[in-house]
């Protein structure tokens, strides 16, 4: 199946996630899948976000099921943000989201996105673990950059396609990962379901 013509699923409301899958040359429609996203005791990164990818891709199945859609693949995807083992999520507001970034000032922090693909019982799981440095960081620039707005949808308070793209030093595996959805991953995933790609 060439990716051209192909529709699948999206069990995310992230705009960037839509536009990489579009990258590919692969159109989705939505499918609402919500689910507890709280950490459960001792779990770390990985586990976590790949509990997340599934719970959705199950969630978001069950919503094909019910509704009599027709089967075609369905994609989920977690983010989040790992320092010495804590995890960051999306902050709960601007004193959150200072918090996180005064923490990741002038470190190396982990990005771990991981990505379910679903369809009918079958789901496979890939995972991308990504170092990103952060220059240190000013109060006036975790300030301004707080004062964008952009902080708050984002799993660790930045969005390295934006405007904190200025604290990244460096980074050490998947920029699209770090975006929210890693494109090498994802399209290993999608080829043992049938798409093919480039």
């Amino acid at each position: 199946m060439s990716t051209n013509d192909t529709l699948i699923y999206l069990a995310s409301a992230s705009p960037r996630r839509r536009e990489l899958l579009q990258q590919l040359g692969v159109r989705t429609e939505r499918i609402h899948a919500d689910i507890d996203e709280t950490a459960q005791p001792g779990e770390d990164a990985v586990a976590y976000t790949e509990r997340l990818a599934r719970d959705k891709a199950a969630a978001g199945w069950h919503v094909v099921e019910s509704g009599g859609l027709p089967s075609r693949p369905l994609l989920a995807a977690d983010t989040t943000v790992v320092l010495d083992g804590e995890i960051f999520g999306k902050p709960e507001d601007a004193a959150d989201a200072r918090r996180m970034l005064e923490a990741f000032s002038g470190r190396t922090h982990q990005v771990v996105t991981s990505v379910a693909v679903r369809e009918g019982e079958r789901t496979l799981v890939r995972t991308s673990v990504t170092d990103v440095t952060f220059r240190p960081l000013t109060e006036t620039d975790i300030a301004r950059y707080i004062d964008t707005g952009e902080p708050f949808d984002k799993a660790g308070s930045y969005g390295i396609q934006g405007r904190a793209a200025v604290f990244i030093e460096r980074i050490a595996g998947s920029y699209t990962g770090v975006v929210g959805l890693p494109v090498f991953e994802t399209a290993a995933l999608l080829s043992e379901f049938g798409l093919v790609f480039p």
